[in-house]
């Protein structure tokens, strides 16, 4: 079985240009949960100004009044006063996030990887107290400024946050940088250097039509881990090309051809995916909400 981590009204929506009312967030969410989503993310705790989409993150939370016990639901923080902001709602999980690159975190937020961990972690430690922390590594697969990220940073960042008490550690393909044989490659060197009970996941965008690709690749590597994003909504501010993460129904879709269980009712997330899109004025990326079902045709 795999574990299905649901971004979209997160990561998803950071990036459109459409900005989705509260209701509608919650909407969403409650839409996901209904087909058997149970680990969710579903807000971030970062500046209005730099991401508007996110401005309504405390009002989510709050207003999402039908949200079931037995689920996990993270919030993104990305500095000391995001986590601050996140240790005061309702969240069970606290997600921070970092590039490998320093060319990245010099562009975006003009720090080196060093200055950065520098102030984050310390909040990470003092975050484990009170949540579940996950790490997302940024850029692990390759950076849109500089080109190729060395394995061995992704390795010394990833040594640095569990030491700092991250229970998860999620490599993220910020651009879509990433092939087969590099998460393969990655994925063993991670699991080779802190022991195969790693819990890992993956969080790839399909810039270059690779995510589903890598996804199975990740799989067969050992990780039972992914980040989705439903419609496959999404891309990153701080990210030139950053397209849409891949798609829920379509990674769900994957693994149900090839019998693996996600726990998950793809024809409500369908659904769910044809419902979110009527809000946009475009047609979203996902594939399988448009083509159907495999399944579905050779039972014809």
């Amino acid at each position: 079985m795999v574990n299905i981590f649901e971004v979209g009204v997160r990561d998803g929506l950071q990036n459109e240009k459409t900005l989705l009312s509260t209701a509608q967030k919650v909407e969403m969410l409650e839409q996901l949960v209904s087909s058997g989503i149970t680990q969710l993310e579903a807000v971030s705790f970062v500046h209005p100004k730099l991401v508007p989409a996110m401005a309504d993150a405390e009002d989510v939370l709050s207003q999402w009044t039908t949200r079931p016990k037995n689920i996990a639901v993270a919030g993104l923080a990305l500095n000391e006063r995001g986590i601050d902001r996140a240790l005061q709602t309702s969240i069970t999980h606290l997600h921070v996030s970092m590039a490998v690159s320093d060319a990245f975190n010099e562009k975006n937020s003009k720090r080196s990887v060093q200055d950065g961990l520098a102030d984050l972690l310390p909040s990470v430690e003092e975050a484990r107290s009170h949540l579940p922390v996950t790490a997302i590594l940024a850029t692990s697969f390759g950076c849109p400024f500089s080109g190729t990220v060395a394995p061995k940073k992704v390795l010394d960042m990833t040594e640095q946050f569990l030491l700092a008490g991250a229970t998860k550690i999620v490599l993220g393909d910020t651009t879509g940088m990433a092939n087969p044989y590099q998460v393969k490659k990655l994925v063993g060197q991670l699991f080779h250097q802190f022991g195969s009970d790693l819990e890992l996941g993956l969080h790839f965008h399909n810039t270059r039509g690779l995510a589903l690709a890598n996804a199975l690749a990740g799989y067969e590597a050992g990780v039972r881990h992914f980040d989705a994003s439903l419609g496959g909504l999404g891309g990153c501010p701080y990210a030139p090309l950053a397209v849409g993460n891949v798609c829920t129904e379509d990674l769900v879709h994957m693994f149900h051809e090839i019998d693996i269980d996600t726990g998950i009712e793809l024809d409500t997330l369908i659904k769910a995916a044809q419902a979110v899109e009527r809000w946009f004025p475009k047609s979203l990326p996902g594939m399988v909400m448009k083509a159907g079902k495999t399944s579905d045709l050779t039972a014809i």
